[in-house]
């Protein structure tokens, strides 16, 4: 899904079929080479016509080439619409895909504990019931952080999610958000240290969705850092911005994959075998919020040494 396509790829016409998932009648290049052989024949037809009434080559030329461009106009806009068409056939399908993969665990865990409680064995169970009504509450948790991310997108994609933004200091709102992670950090065995430059101004922001973006960076700079490191968290001015960025001393993004961080659904190879809970929808949904509040986002990472992303808001004094 995330593989960056070669050169072979992108000249060869039936790869694009099999890309879309649609047969080669029904793909945008075909259909395009199709239109080609169409304005072809529109043009030649225009010719003959235009001279045959027309005496003037000049206006008979010009004929022609009103013609052949109109009809180039209209093949890239029918060839283009088919291919976002196709495209966004595919993409249903990957995702209602992964969506189920997605619900598939924790729905199977439930089955097992809720068969398993239900049935006559229980008294040959050594281990406490309990801990099974704890893996019913973690992934009815997992499930619905999971629904709760998917009806963010939708909203936020449809432009229907609205802000109530307020003033708010960058500062108490990573403090709030440290001070709510720090039993996960030390339960990791992870440090938190902070370092904000004095006299900062204020951000505009939407203050839960501020506290969401603060909280989503600083959970996977903990989930993927090594015990006894440390997470790094600095505010500073940067021009009419202010600047935060998160460090940690974790497992890194390998380069290739770098590119796809902000995708939907998208988790690299090395966190996937660091930490195997995670859906891949929280970065892509920071990603948007920032935008949607003015900012920008980006990151640097090597693997085994870790990743350090960056967030700038306008600064309102």
């Amino acid at each position: 899904m995330f593989k960056e396509e070669s050169i072979i790829q992108r000249i060869n016409p039936v790869y694009p079929c099999r890309k879309y998932g649609v047969s080669v009648w029904q793909c945008p290049q075909f259909l395009f080479l199709v239109m080609g052989f169409i304005i072809i024949g529109a043009i030649v037809a225009a010719w003959f016509v235009a001279s045959a009434k027309i005496s003037d080559p000049t206006i008979v030329t010009l004929i022609v080439l009103i013609v052949g461009a109109t009809s180039l106009i209209l093949s890239f806009i029918i060839t283009s619409s088919f291919e976002r068409l196709a495209a966004a056939s595919r993409m249903k399908t990957e995702f209602i895909g992964i969506v189920s993969h997605q619900l598939r665990a924790p729905l199977t865990n439930l089955r097992f504990s809720l068969d398993l409680l239900l049935s006559e064995k229980t008294e040959h169970i050594k281990i406490d019931p309990k801990e099974y009504f704890v893996i019913l509450q973690e992934n009815t948790k997992r499930m619905g952080v999971l629904i709760d991310n998917l009806l963010t997108i939708s909203r936020l994609e449809g432009g229907k999610l609205p802000l109530d933004k307020k003033l708010v200091s960058l500062g108490e709102a990573v403090s709030n958000s440290v001070a709510k992670n720090k039993p996960f950090a030390a339960a990791s065995q992870i440090r938190i240290v902070t370092n904000f430059q004095p006299d900062l101004g204020r951000v505009l922001v939407d203050p839960f969705w501020l506290d969401q973006i603060i909280t989503n960076l600083l959970d996977n700079a903990i989930r993927y850092s090594k015990g006894g490191g440390q997470v790094d968290i600095n505010i500073q001015r940067k021009g009419k911005k202010i600047l935060l960025a998160i460090k940690d001393q974790g497992v890194g993004i390998p380069k290739e994959e770098q590119k796809f961080i902000f995708e939907k659904f998208f988790r690299s190879a090395n966190a996937l075998k660091q930490q195997t809970d995670g859906s891949g929808l929280g970065l892509y949904i920071v990603k948007k919020f920032i935008e949607l509040l003015g900012g920008k986002i980006w990151f640097h990472s090597a693997v085994d040494k870790g990743t350090a992303f960056y967030f700038s808001l306008p600064e309102v004094k």
